[in-house]
């Protein structure tokens, strides 16, 4: 398998010198453990929870569990027995030393409750997402978090127009990325297979799986838009509070990533719909059956899948360096639209994002307004073009090879 250095490396070395207790988290095959057996070399004893004699032996027994296994230890698959944390914690406690436990969580639905309750103060929490644009060329030792500037870093290889789909379509799975593109059909039918039988099951009694995987195709069709609750109830079939509990599934399972609207009013953000997408547009290709990168580029979800590649490219730019900062997007009442907002330092940095290779000026409309209201920083247009090119004053656009 394709393996490159991935950008959180120094993250963990350097928070793990720092806490008793790190936990990663992430979607099942985006390279957790093989990061952090990396990283452990062969002075950490490891175990997977995926193993029934040792998981039962972590319910049951958890105090012979660590005299098994004693720390430093690597702990794979934790959300499968909560009642190690209490262990965990004692074992912080009484400790001197940092970087005791290291452990992967592929589901955060019951696992938050667990850790905030036990470990709090002593466990440094991370998320891993799958190979950034920077980690597929690697060059994940040179990514640092995007923010717009006059001057892009434009340390990344150019890909034109198909070659970019293809990368889009092929998604950011470790175990997909380098492999022929006669596998892509199979890799992603299994893995929704594997995600619904190991995964879902667990989270939520789901007894229709038929309806389920159309909820997943549903939602995946609606990558780069507001959220609308009851439209996807009603094309699957399913009721509103259904549609609400298995959209709560896919968010704490890392499928989806829920963009919050910005208003000034802080707890309007919680009230207004948000924004959904798909963290693996691989994946969100595979649901909607788009079976080629020139089928996808000519179809009807070519701006949204775009959209959603870049909003996540973004994303993995902080969160791969151990960064979680305010993202928003921005709408008002006369539908003025900016696809990204990421707020720092006071700042609002507005971000567009276009399907085109010859931006203007005109593409940066929601700019003006926003910045009538709110405290602005740089802004940028994200695109094809060839180069970075100014189109205002405090606005330029950059190819998405520049971010």
């Amino acid at each position: 398998m394709f393996y490159t250095k991935r950008t959180l490396k120094d993250t963990i070395l350097k928070l793990s010198d720092n806490f008793k207790v790190i936990l990663l988290t992430g979607m099942r095959q985006v390279g957790k453990t093989t990061l952090l057996k990396e990283l452990s070399g062969n002075g950490r004893t490891y175990v997977t929870l995926d193993n029934a004699k040792d998981l039962l032996m972590a319910q049951e027994e958890p105090e012979f569990f660590f005299q098994t296994y004693q720390p430093p230890a690597l702990i794979d698959e934790i959300q499968y027995a909560p009642e190690l944390f209490n262990h965990i914690k004692i074992i912080a406690d009484n400790a001197p030393d940092t970087g005791l436990i290291w452990m992967t969580g592929s589901q955060q639905f019951h696992l938050m409750k667990g850790v905030t309750e036990s470990l709090a103060g002593r466990v440094a929490i991370l998320e891993l997402l799958g190979y950034s644009i920077y980690e597929r060329d690697g060059l994940g030792d040179k990514q640092v978090p995007f923010l717009p500037s006059p001057t892009p870093p434009s340390v990344l290889k150019r890909y034109n127009l198909k070659e970019t789909y293809d990368i889009i379509w092929r998604g950011s799975y470790p175990a997909i990325v380098s492999k022929d593109v006669d596998v892509w059909s199979n890799f992603y039918s299994s893995y929704i297979k594997t995600y619904i039988e190991r995964d879902v099951r667990q989270i939520a009694n789901i007894s229709n799986q038929t309806d389920f995987i159309k909820f997943l195709s549903t939602v995946a069709a609606r990558t780069a838009q507001e959220l609308n609750i009851a439209d996807i109830a009603r094309n699957v079939g399913i009721s509103p509070n259904t549609a609400k509990a298995w959209l709560s599934i896919l968010e704490s399972s890392g499928v989806i990533y829920l963009l919050k609207p910005y208003y000034r009013n802080v707890t309007k953000r919680f009230i207004k719909k948000p924004k959904l997408y798909f963290t693996d547009t691989g994946l969100c290709s595979s649901l909607t059956s788009w079976n080629s990168p020139e089928s996808l580029e000519r179809g009807a979800m070519s701006g949204a899948i775009f959209e959603t590649f870049v909003v996540m490219e973004i994303i993995k730019s902080y969160h791969h360096n151990g960064k979680y900062p305010a993202f928003y997007f921005y709408r008002d009442s006369v539908q003025t639209e900016i696809d990204l907002l990421i707020e720092q330092d006071g700042l609002l940095y507005p971000i567009e994002i276009k399907k085109t290779s010859n931006p203007s000026k005109d593409d940066l409309r929601g700019f003006k307004k926003i910045a009538e209201e709110f405290a602005v920083g740089y802004g940028t247009l994200i695109c094809m073009t060839d180069k970075p090119r100014p189109l205002t004053e405090g606005a330029n656009a950059i190819s998405i090879w520049d971010i």
